[in-house]
């Protein structure tokens, strides 16, 4: 397990999802000032997939400089905002989260199979012996 590489992917992932965070926060202020550029920055999102945030925020430099660098001003205030609280919310939605599917399948592993023939084994093995023996 390499938990340097996992750090680095889920850093990335991060990143996408704090720009993602971003790009709403920013649609729903210009829906409010300015609904033509929201209506832009709908339709540039739509053909720049948002996946790689990266990538979609030098697409977005290209074509409307502003816009990017007010993502970027709204993706780092969001991250500095969680930063202190998101470990913490990490840990313990992983154990909830943990917790739930445990719960879960101990109530399906302990559930009666209605399918399931109505002998049981010992019904069944004692027949076994009476044909035997008689």
């Amino acid at each position: 397990m390499d938990l340097k590489q996992i750090s680095k992917d889920t850093t990335k992932t991060l990143v996408s999802y704090m720009t993602y965070q971003a790009l709403r926060v920013v649609i729903a202020q210009l829906d409010e000032t300015e609904p033509k550029r929201a209506y832009w920055l709908r339709q540039f999102s739509h053909r720049n997939s948002i996946q790689d945030s990266e990538a979609y925020l030098q697409a977005l430099f290209y074509e409307e400089q502003r816009l990017a660098f007010r993502l970027l001003t709204v993706r780092e205030y969001i991250a500095e905002e969680i930063a202190d609280y998101l470990p913490e919310i990490l840990r313990s939605g992983i154990q909830q989260a943990n917790l739930q599917q445990r719960t879960q399948q101990l109530e399906r592993m302990t559930q009666i199979d209605p399918t399931a023939s109505d002998t049981h084994p010992e019904q069944e093995f004692t027949s076994g012996e009476e044909a035997g023996n008689g």
